[in-house]
């Protein structure tokens, strides 16, 4: 593995991927009574020298629904790697999605029903075991050193588990593929904002005596200043874009995810670039798209996709509507100091 961490983003997100592959794997042989000896889970993760730390596991029926895996130094040294590659985390916490087969299929679909009504996971066991997991994690190695991935619903925890660490200045690197974006809250939501749209324009038709003109433009002036400066104080409590700016892998062909792609209409898209400052209220992530005309659904959602040496992403940080639904509230509360990285 040598450092093609550190020169190799792309080999990087391979690596992560197969990990949260390992995880759907640990369930199956779970349900399979898989012995040690014809696994399928370990074989995901021993070629990159990472070792099985710890499972976090669904009290309700007993799933394995996520997976720490930890640098392995004695496997790394028994293939004369020295030192742990740069880029490398030491720790990698992560999450699988719905698996369609019992007996986890019921505890999945109604996590996958929790967010599609509340676009919310914290009501599940899950988001506390994972919370409490990650917390543990960045506690032990140095928030610097741990990583948190996951795919469909898992990363749809993971999103919501990294933020809630995030708010108490807790900054871990984090990678989500095909993450879900649809649901019937951000239907309502929008549809909310349609018909404020639409009330607004009928006012403005109504004829107004001048009195109420004047409240009205000042009413809207105060709301106008408001709103315009409310970025720059929440500033001061010291929780930048730049201190945790979540990796989405997403693909355009994928209903359940590709409206992380759609723009806010404010602001165009910057391609190519890494980091975009804050400007008017808007947050960001580092997204990195796949577009490869139509796909099927299943194509388009699969893990596979996203350890393939072949693919071609195109990278952008988008001013999108939903990121910036998902990412703003991060900018409500002030953080405590961060986490300090510990040595390798």
């Amino acid at each position: 593995m040598s450092n093609v961490y550190r020169k190799d983003t792309n080999y990087k997100r391979t690596v992560i991927a197969c990990f949260v592959q390992a995880v759907y794997l640990l369930e199956l042989d779970r349900q399979e009574n898989r012995t040690e000896e014809n696994a399928l889970a370990a074989k995901w993760w021993v070629p990159f020298k990472y070792k099985l730390a710890q499972t976090l596991i669904d009290e309700r029926d007993g799933s394995i629904f996520g997976a720490i895996l930890e640098w392995d130094r004695s496997a790394a040294m028994a293939d004369l790697i020295l030192m742990r590659p740069s880029g490398a985390p030491r720790a990698v916490l992560t999450l699988r999605g719905t698996l369609l087969k019992s007996p986890t299929a019921r505890r999945d679909i109604e996590d996958d029903l929790r967010f599609l009504a509340w676009e919310s996971l914290k009501g599940s066991i899950r988001f506390k075991v994972a919370l409490e997991a990650l917390k543990s994690a960045a506690d032990r190695y140095g928030s610097n050193n741990v990583c948190i991935a996951g795919h469909s619903l898992g990363a749809g925890f993971a999103l919501q588990v990294g933020k809630a660490l995030a708010k108490e200045g807790i900054y871990v690197e984090t990678h989500l593929f095909n993450p879900p974006s649809v649901s019937l809250a951000m239907s309502l939501r929008n549809m909310g904002e349609k018909a404020a749209f639409a009330w607004k324009r009928f006012k403005s038709m109504l004829p107004m005596s001048s009195e109420t003109q004047v409240s009205s433009d000042a009413g809207e002036k105060t709301l106008g200043f408001r709103l315009k400066n409310w970025v720059p104080q929440l500033k001061n409590y010291g929780v930048g874009l730049e201190k945790w700016v979540p990796h989405l892998y997403v693909n355009n062909s994928d209903y359940i995810c590709c409206s992380y792609t759609h723009p806010d209409g404010t602001e165009e898209n910057n391609i190519g670039k890494e980091n975009v400052g804050l400007t008017s209220g808007q947050v960001a992530a580092k997204l990195f798209v796949k577009s490869k005309g139509k796909q099927k659904f299943l194509e388009a959602h699969g893990l596979e996709q996203w350890w393939s040496d072949d693919l071609e992403l195109q990278q952008a940080v988008h001013n999108s509507k939903l990121i910036n639904m998902q990412l703003k509230s991060l900018y409500s509360l002030p953080a405590p100091q961060q986490t300090q990285g510990k040595a390798p």
